[in-house]
Formats: C-alpha cells, structure tokens, sequence
C-alpha cells in the first residue's frame, strides 16, 4: 500500500472513507437543508437551479479609456458583472504624478487620480443596471464616493448601486502590503465606510474580508479562513463598538476567497467556512437576522498555480479550479486568464476564461441540483478536518488578543510564510509536481507576444492632473480637505467631507494625504 497523501492543509488523506470517518457526525447539525442554519449546503435554497453564480473578470490597465473598452468587450461577451483592478499608486493613495508612482502608472491596473477619471471609467455602462466589484482597500472609501458621484451624474439613485469594494486592510498587513494607516485608523475608517452605505448605499456590500491574498501568499486552506475569519471578527468588534448593531451591517459583509486545483478539499473548505461563520455570528454576536449568518463570497482561481512554461496548461487549471469553487457554492466567480503568468492578459485569453465559467454553467450538469457533494464520505470528512484546524487556529489568534493583535505581533504572515517555504521546497525537490515546470516540461517554448501598456500613460495623466488643477476652484477644494482633517481628527464620519472633496474635484492623493496627516503611516514588524 502507497503512503497516504497528505491535503494542502497537512492532514492524511486515506485512500478509502467510508461511514467510520464520520463518527459522531449528526447530519442535522452539521449540514442542514440549503439555504438555512448553518448554511453547510449553500446560503441560498436554489443556489444555482434558479440561475448561475455570478460571472466577473478582474480587469483593468493603463488609461480609463482602455479599461473602459475592456469592459464593454466583457460585457458584450456575456460577463454579468465588472471587477475593477487599479494600479498601485492608486491602491496607496497616490497621486500619478506624485515620485512614488513614478513607472508604475497603470501597469496592474487603470489609475484614477480624480472623479474626470472615474467618469470616463464608466462611460455609457449603466450603473444601475450592473454590480461592481473595486478591489481597494486603504482607499477603499474614496473609490465607492468617486463611484456614486459619477452614478449621481448618470441619474442613477445611491439606492439602486450595487457592487463590493474590497476595503479589507487588515490582511494587507498580513499578507500583500497595499496599506497606508495604521491599524486602528484603519478600523475606524472601515466602520464609518459600514455607517455611511448603511444611510446612503444600502445595497452595496461594504467589505470583502479576504484570503484570496493570503493563500496566494502562501497560506494554507486551514490558514486561508481562519485568518480571514478572524479578521472578519474583528470588523465585527470594531462596527459593535461604535454601536452599531450587527443585524444592521453584518448582512452586506462579504467574503473572498481562492480556489485552486485541490478539488475535494477546496470544496471541503468553502463549506467550514459557511459553517463556521454562522455559528460564530449567532453564537458570539447574537446575530438573530439569518442574512447576518450567511458567508457570501466570491472566488478567484489561484494566480499563484499559473505557470509561464507551456501557458495554455493553464486553461486545464482554471477550469479545474472554477468547477472547485461552483461545487463550494460560490456566489460570484473570477476565472484567470491563461496568459496572466506572462503579462497582463490579452483580449482572447480574457474572452476565453468568461467561455470556461459559461461551459460549466451552461453545458455541465453541476447547477442542476444543489450541493451535489453533500453526504460524500470524503468531503464531509475534510470539512470537518478543516473546519478542526482553522478552530485550532483562530484560538490561537484570539490568544493573541485578537486579529490585530496578532499581526502587530507578526503571527500570520510567519505561520504564511512558513506554509509557502514548505510548499517551495517541495516543487524543488520534486515532491510536488507542477506539470510543464518540474515535470513533462519542454525544451524550448513557442514565443508568446503579452499585451504592453503604453509607457506614455504616465505622462498622459500627469498632463490630465495639470488641468485638473488648473481648471478647479482650488478654494473649494482646500475648504472640503480641511473639513475632511477635522473630522478625522475628531468623531465624525469621514465619508461625507471626503465625498464633497472629491465633487470639487480634489484628487485621490490628496484626500488619502489628509488623512494621512492626522492618522499617519503605518510601519510594519518582522515576522522573524
């Protein structure tokens, strides 16, 4: 007999499950019918027998203009929902023209630098009659106000938006790095973002608390939704603090998550996590609004497993890991592009990961019935498996003081780090096999052409920012960042002086930068 496997998250795998592993399991408590308590099966009673997850591609590069033709392309192909990717200065809260940026202008994502660029963003796509998602987060706030004042000029009522910004800074301490505040102006920041969509965006899902970036990191499936779990509770914490009531924001609190080629456990994951979170919301915060209990979540397949050797056995790997994240009950999906390990991803390769999440809705069987997985010896076993070590896990953070705590302690990003340099090791020593890398690889490769932004970008927006500045009522907009200094410094919610700001035309820097005077920069610690 072979030695048993081991899964992504460190426990054996046997090569037979049967009725004996799942001892003491009470299939009423721990599954429950779909749609209900402990939402096990799915959040929704149909899931997709009524109709199909939702279905985004993450894009965005260079100019507004082009990002803008991208998603007409993708709305034109099928897509049901846009999913903006910015650059970096913008994910810091800077400015194009500012030094920092300087060769970094719309190379993994489109810059916006003001409400002229966002206008042209969303040009002639009807606010009202599609979601977003904006994955940002230290300037999280400024990109959904930019949003709603453009919908606000489209005619389209605040009450009828709906999308997600990301706005989950704490795992960027973990894990990615995107932050600017420190942690507790972060939190503050977040839960006036939680106060200010509760009275003007109802709609809009107010975060997307994430493990995508941890598990891209490194992180195991266990490590995955503990950490991003324990970040989810101390949202909770800091929403509960203010007084808010958790059956008032709980129900727009999102979740994002990866799912890579381990079918059986990605499947086991998604669904401790539902479990998990539901009890954790009824049992500790004494959520009584079902809504409140439901883990929501989009998926994205695993960046991190593309390979740039032999690029089209990436199409085999995404369709493998989008039909991992329909079987765990996704609500909304990303597939990769096959190309995304070269360079940013060409027309045909986007066109052709929307066509992998279309055959899976539409010429497979997996959205005939709900959770067909459910009461498999296996993956009931690795749900419980998982579900056992993510506890062990967010026990130990809690031990800690808590999510942030633990950060400021070094805690995830070293149990992260450990988990990437044992997975390294292992490609390295063969141990794990990467098909086209360190196995059936090729001698040579057929060249490949990646799409190339236009290195003028950056002076094309620095040449917009220059008119911006010369064009607005510079007054109006001092009056609006002093306004957003003050309630920064005090107890008002930031968002409505910032909203006003940027209406006057003031810029992503420069509302980011009045903040950071009050609340300044966060510094990070070793893990080591």
């Amino acid at each position: 007999m072979s030695e048993a496997r081991q899964s992504e998250s460190g426990f054996p795998i046997q090569q037979v499950y049967g009725p004996d592993t799942l001892a003491a399991w009470d299939p009423t408590e721990r599954l429950g019918e779909p749609g209900q308590y402990p939402f096990t099966r799915g959040v929704y009673p149909t899931m997709y027998t009524g109709r199909p997850w939702t279905m985004r591609q993450y894009a965005g590069f260079g100019t507004a203009k082009e990002s803008n033709e991208r998603y007409h392309q993708l709305l034109a192909a099928g897509t049901t929902g846009l999913s903006v990717a910015f650059d970096l200065p913008t994910q810091m809260g800077y400015d194009s023209d500012h030094q920092v940026a300087s060769g970094e202008v719309g190379k993994v994502g489109v810059a916006i630098d003001s409400i002229d660029d966002m206008r042209v963003l969303f040009d002639k796509i009807p606010l009202d009659q599609v979601t977003t998602s904006m994955t940002i987060n230290a300037p999280a706030a400024v990109l959904l106000l930019l949003y709603q004042l453009v919908a606000e000029e489209q005619g389209v009522d605040a009450g009828k938006l709906g999308g997600t910004i990301q706005n989950d800074v704490l795992k960027e301490y973990i894990a990615r790095g995107t932050y600017i505040y420190p942690p507790a102006a972060s939190l503050r920041l977040i839960t006036d973002i939680f106060s200010y969509c509760q009275a003007e965006i109802p709609r809009w899902n107010t975060i997307s608390i994430s493990g995508y970036h941890m598990a891209e990191a490194g992180a195991t499936p266990a490590q995955e939704i503990a950490f991003t779990l324990s970040n989810g509770v101390e949202y909770v914490r800091a929403a509960i603090a203010t007084g808010q009531h958790v059956d008032d924001f709980a129900p727009r609190l999102a979740f994002f998550f990866v799912s890579r080629t381990t079918i059986l456990e990605e499947v086991a994951k998604f669904r401790a996590a539902r479990r998990l979170w539901a009890r954790i919301m009824r049992e500790e915060f004494g959520a009584q609004n079902p809504k409140s209990m439901m883990l929501r979540f989009h998926t994205q397949t695993a960046g991190v497993q593309l390979t740039a050797q032999q690029p089209e056995v990436n199409l085999v790997r995404v369709a493998v890991q989008g039909l991992a994240a329909v079987f765990g009950g996704t609500q909304s999906l990303h597939t990769n592009s096959f190309d995304e390990a070269l360079a940013l991803p060409s027309e045909k390769a986007a066109r052709l990961a929307l066509r992998t999440q279309q055959v899976l809705a539409y010429e497979t069987d997996v959205t005939s019935t709900v959770d067909p997985f459910a009461g498999s010896y296996v993956v009931e076993s690795m749900t419980d498996e998982v579900e056992a070590a993510a506890v062990d896990l967010m026990e130990r953070v809690e031990r800690l003081g808590g999510s942030v705590a633990g950060i400021e302690q070094g805690f995830q990003k070293g149990e992260i780090e450990r988990s990437a340099y044992d997975v390294a090791r292992q490609i390295d020593d063969g141990e794990r096999v990467v098909v086209g890398v360190n196995r059936f690889a090729l001698d040579t490769e057929d060249p490949y052409e990646p799409l190339r932004v236009d290195p003028m970008i950056e002076a094309d927006q620095r040449a917009r920012l220059k008119r911006l500045r010369a064009e607005r009522d510079q007054a109006d907009v001092d009056r609006w960042l002093a306004e957003v200094t003050a309630a920064a410094s005090g107890e008002a919610n930031v968002l409505y002086p910032m909203r006003e700001a940027l209406r006057a035309r003031a810029t992503v820097g420069e509302v980011s930068d009045a903040l950071r005077a009050v609340w300044g920069v966060y510094q990070p610690v070793d893990s080591f």
